[in-house]
């Protein structure tokens, strides 16, 4: 569903992500994980084609990243780092701006925004304009956006960060849900138990090099099951052999 083959983006003397190849299985729920500035937040831009690589190239779903950006948006619901929104539109307003935009049937958009403002607990600042959200209030907006039109693919660019453990508990709960009709999810993330938690597949990302990708098992196991152990091992380089 998504793949990167030798994907590179360079700033000048700077490599930000360096010869990257790995696969995300159709349905999967592949976890992304690093330390800050370790080429996360690059390569989900390359992704989407808010930036173009200096070398190697990416799909998803067929669909190439860099040349083909607006069939790749049509497919992925897309949480970028920093949530936009539009400050003087009420909460009710953005989402129904969102339907139009993705051209939901009026009877179906109504629907989806009802359930959806009720899922977040945002019922109650519907009305109000996004000017006066709390950034967790707008992360949850953002994040009722993205699925409004069921995309094919979620990518998520540390979709937890801000949201209190409630928000954070309810919508781990959707993604399970959103997997089992057949979403594939890449997601980045510093949290590893909320990680561990979710993911089906993971990839190690270190000083923009691809330090693991598989299974969360592959990775796992050498380490006695413990997802924290093995993501430090990785990145500093005390690796086991993989059996």
């Amino acid at each position: 569903m998504i793949e990167l083959t030798g994907l590179t983006k360079t700033f000048g003397a700077k490599t930000a992500v360096d010869d990257i190849t790995f696969t995300v299985p159709d349905g999967a729920v592949f976890g992304f994980v690093g330390p800050n500035g370790a080429g996360k937040t690059t390569t989900i831009r390359l992704l989407m084609g808010l930036l173009h690589p200096t070398a190697g190239h990416a799909t998803i779903d067929g669909c190439d990243c860099a040349a083909d950006t607006l069939a790749v948006r049509a497919r992925v619901g897309y949480l970028p780092d920093e949530v936009f929104l539009y400050d003087y539109l009420t909460g009710q307003q953005f989402l129904e701006f969102v339907a139009d935009i993705r051209q939901i049937p009026a009877a179906t958009a109504r629907e989806r925004i009802d359930h959806y403002l009720r899922f977040f607990e945002l019922e109650g600042v519907a009305g109000d304009y996004t000017v006066n959200y709390s950034f967790g209030m707008k992360k949850k907006l953002a994040l009722a956006g993205i699925v409004m039109h069921q995309p094919r693919v979620l990518i998520l660019d540390e979709p937890f960060n801000g949201l209190d453990p409630q928000a954070v508990r309810n919508f781990r709960e959707l993604l399970k849900q959103l997997v089992a009709d057949g979403t594939t999810i890449l997601f980045s993330s510093h949290v590893l138990e909320v990680v561990e938690k979710l993911v089906s597949h993971i990839g190690i990302i270190d000083q923009g090099r691809l330090r693991f990708s598989g299974s969360l098992e592959e990775v796992t196991a050498p380490f006695g099951g413990s997802l924290e152990k093995a993501f430090f091992a990785h990145i500093q380089g005390d690796r086991p052999p993989l059996s």
